[in-house]
């Protein structure tokens, strides 16, 4: 099949005060969360000026992307879509329309399966090309990535990185600890088809924790949550980081790298709850503490992304490291496989 443009489709962040409170509403439309936790959410943002990274990061993203795609002689325009935030992935789809656009590949900033991290980025696929109507040009979502050799390199190498940032005397009995975005127990147990048997999410986040970790000649390793919401009597998985530095410095330890392996760039939820929180929560217990660097501004990631559009335009092998399924690719932007990643019920406030 012939493809003639590229949508990177991601979740979107505000660009400034003014946009933090619709950007929020957008995020949690139809969830019932109250007014008091998106005040709270809130000061997140504002405590960097409102603005998330994300934008910034996604379009320096698409920049590498393109010189990649020039020098590769890859002839494809890269377009840039959200779900939350302008540009809104509606918009984008409706500019490729105009601009002559047909037949799409589409490269989401997840890496992961699950219903946020793959049956969502379906659905956006769908209501973008809903709300065109006619002439909306055909996409293709671009397949789960989590265990690429090129991600998993970019990792080993940030940890290696981190590791030597650490005082001399605290390198060696350092723990390795990765991170990735808590979602509902729930959640976890519906992501993947049923015929994979659920919990496909953690199930590749762990396996990629373990590809790094074995990149980077790390023995031992932890993997750990952050970013958790919602109400609190619903469990989400666990533990989240700043117990487990708790439980790491109970236990002797002195000095950590975190790896952010869950996310592809330093957008706010890695410079909130690792930089600041988790930086805080080491420092109150006396422990250094490294984080180490997403792979979104390596030049492997850019050549990675190549690599997953040449395997739909060229037929290249499918370059994957894990044991775990990795699934995601449709014509038709409903989800891969019947029953995949159902979303999760959402409650509604009493």
């Amino acid at each position: 099949m012939n493809y003639d443009a590229l949508l990177v489709l991601s979740f979107g962040g505000p660009e400034g005060p003014d946009d933090v409170r619709p950007f929020l509403e957008n995020v949690t439309r139809g969830r019932g969360v109250p007014p008091e936790r998106l005040d709270a959410v809130a000061e997140h943002y504002l405590h960097f000026g409102g603005v998330s990274p994300i934008n910034r990061l996604n379009r320096e993203i698409i920049a590498a992307v393109e010189a990649e795609f020039a020098l590769t002689g890859v002839d494809l325009p890269v377009y840039f879509g959200n779900r939350n935030w302008h540009p809104m992935v509606e918009d984008t789809v409706a500019g490729m329309r105009d601009d002559g656009v047909r037949n799409a590949l589409v490269f989401p900033t997840s890496a992961w399966g699950g219903y946020s991290g793959c049956r969502q980025y379906h659905e956006d696929i769908a209501r973008a090309r809903a709300a065109v109507g006619e002439g909306a040009p055909q996409l293709t979502k671009l397949r789960q990535y989590y265990d690429h050799p090129l991600l998993v390199d970019a990792f080993a190498d940030a940890i290696t990185a981190a590791l030597h940032r650490l005082p001399a005397d605290k390198r060696a009995g350092a723990r390795v600890v990765f991170t990735a975005h808590s979602v509902p127990v729930s959640a976890d147990a519906a992501a993947g088809p049923p015929s994979a048997g659920g919990h496909l999410y953690s199930r590749q986040v762990a396996e990629a924790a373990r590809l790094c970790a074995a990149a980077a000649g790390v023995a031992e390793h932890d993997l750990v949550w952050q970013s958790r919401s919602g109400p609190p009597q619903i469990p989400w998985l666990e533990p989240d980081i700043c117990d487990h530095l708790e439980t790491l410095a109970d236990s002797g330890v002195e000095a950590v790298v975190v790896c952010p392996v869950g996310f592809v760039s330093d957008h706010l939820e890695v410079i909130w709850d690792l930089d600041t929180e988790a930086v805080e929560k080491a420092a109150e217990l006396g422990m250094a503490f490294e984080r180490a660097g997403t792979p979104g501004d390596d030049p492997r990631f850019a050549t990675l992304v190549r690599t997953l559009v040449q395997e739909r335009t060229s037929g290249v092998a499918a370059a994957r490291l894990g044991s775990e399924p990795a699934f995601g690719t449709t014509v038709d932007g409903s989800p891969c496989n019947p029953g995949c990643c159902e979303p999760p019920v959402r409650r509604r406030p009493a």
